[in-house]
């Protein structure tokens, strides 16, 4: 469900928006902001990550030596999701997408909708993510559904 107006949208988006994503935005286009949803004590960490229209990050992979990867829950709004080589998948608040380790790929708000999911990663072992490049802008622009 696209969900322009920002009033709105912090209705449905009943995990909050939570604090500027400062540590990552360099790996963004656009705003984001992270609220944290479990401490680190308990194993694992889970954030509701909120995403302005438009912004999304850049492609980038989650290795792990064992396990590992990431579960993505659409929780309000509208975005999107790809894998390197694959068509883009819609996300509307619901969908779940589970992320193998290894798998290159983005995600993040449609360019007329805020859009926030809970994010977490797979437990594994020598976890660690890889930066890669920007999401196009001609590529994003033409993105339609």
């Amino acid at each position: 469900m696209r969900i322009s107006d920002k009033d709105e949208f912090d209705k449905a988006n009943i995990f909050g928006q939570g604090m500027p994503n400062e540590a990552y935005a360099k790996y963004f286009i656009g705003h984001s902001w992270l609220n944290g949803l479990s401490s680190p004590e308990c194993g694992l960490a889970m954030a509701n990550v909120t995403f302005e229209p438009g912004c999304r990050n850049n492609w980038h992979i989650h290795h792990a030596a064992t396990g590992g990867g990431q579960m993505l829950i659409c929780t309000a709004g509208s975005g999107w999701y790809q894998e390197w080589g694959k068509d883009p998948v819609s996300l509307e608040p619901g969908v779940v997408i589970a992320i193998p380790a290894g798998v290159k790929h983005w995600h993040g708000a449609k360019a007329d909708s805020w859009f926030s999911h809970i994010a977490f990663d797979i437990p594994g072992t020598e976890q660690h993510n890889e930066w890669l490049e920007s999401v196009d802008d001609d590529y994003y622009a033409a993105l339609e559904g």
